[in-house]
């Protein structure tokens, strides 16, 4: 699996690319991680940074697009195919360095390690 696909969407997601996410509501495999709080829709660029709130004492994570699996907009959410624990044990957010690309290379390197991820 090439790590540029982490920062895509899957192709049948593609309809939601102009969608903006921002405060949707994230579901991991076992139940709600938190919210939205910023995303970046750019092709080959994409990810979401989600505000895990008291779940992870109010820490952050990057989710690369390719980790999500489905967005519901009706329902306004989006879900990862990542367990709580999983997610919980990804490099820790950086909001100074989270674009850059040795940042962006480790935490593509965590998700590229599971099965399925894209």
């Amino acid at each position: 699996m090439a790590n540029d696909n982490l920062w895509r969407y899957r192709p049948e997601l593609k309809e939601h690319e102009s969608v903006e996410l921002v405060g949707f509501e994230v579901e991991a495999t076992d139940g709600k991680i938190g919210a939205v709080d910023a995303a970046n829709n750019a092709v080959g660029d994409s990810y979401v940074v989600v505000d895990t709130g008291p779940w992870i004492f109010g820490r952050k994570v990057l989710i690369p697009a390719g980790a999500v699996e489905r967005i519901d907009q009706d329902a306004r959410k989006l879900y990862v195919g990542r367990t709580k624990d999983e997610i919980k044990k990804a490099p820790e957010f950086d909001e100074t360095s989270y674009r850059d690309t040795r940042y962006r290379d480790e935490v593509g390197g965590y998700y590229a390690a599971f099965p399925g991820t894209m």
